[in-house]
């Protein structure tokens, strides 16, 4: 019997370790539609962490981060969703897109909070929590990092790659 979407999880794989995301479809379908859709496709396959900012969040889902492309960090699918703006706080671990000044310009780039980000509330989209693997999210927030094209000390010194981001039935996770 196949698993209902809600009782999915996605595991994303890393050099470091794999971290396990639930989602939040009840204050983000179409986001978390989205996510999922991207996954199986296996667009996030071989794409990397681009920007980490220290006790902040890690930034993926930037297809130019296959390659060392100049203008990575402004990658996307092609399209646009419109933003799903919710009253889950922006907290360790928590799973959110990313976007530009625009709310609605979101599309495949997403970020994990490495720690309470509460002035992101309500203005970036929340769709989903880290269930494992905040060992995992540790090390990956502690990359050394250098000055980004735009000057921020956000540029990973080493690749910070995401082999894969597998959608898999919740139950199939050990604890």
């Amino acid at each position: 019997m196949a698993s209902a979407p809600n009782d999915e999880v996605a595991i994303i794989k890393t050099a470091h370790g794999e971290m396990v995301v639930a989602f939040w479809s009840d204050v983000a379908p179409k986001t978390v539609e989205n996510f999922k859709k991207l996954a199986k496709e296996g667009f996030y396959d071989g794409t990397a962490f681009h920007r980490i900012v220290k006790g902040f969040m890690i930034q993926g889902g930037d297809p130019l981060s296959k390659t060392n492309d100049p203008m990575v960090g402004t990658g996307s699918p092609g399209y646009r969703i419109k933003a799903e703006f919710n009253d889950r706080p922006h907290v360790r671990g928590v799973l959110s897109m990313a976007r530009s000044q625009d709310p609605d310009s979101a599309g495949s780039q997403f970020f994990i909070c490495l720690a309470d980000a509460k002035f992101l509330d309500k203005q970036y989209t929340a769709f989903g929590t880290l269930l494992k693997g905040d060992d995992v999210l540790g090390k990956l927030g502690d990359t050394p990092t250098q000055g980004s094209r735009g000057g921020e000390k956000s540029q990973p010194t080493q690749r910070v790659g995401v082999e894969s981001i597998k959608i898999v039935a919740a139950s199939s996770v050990k604890a």
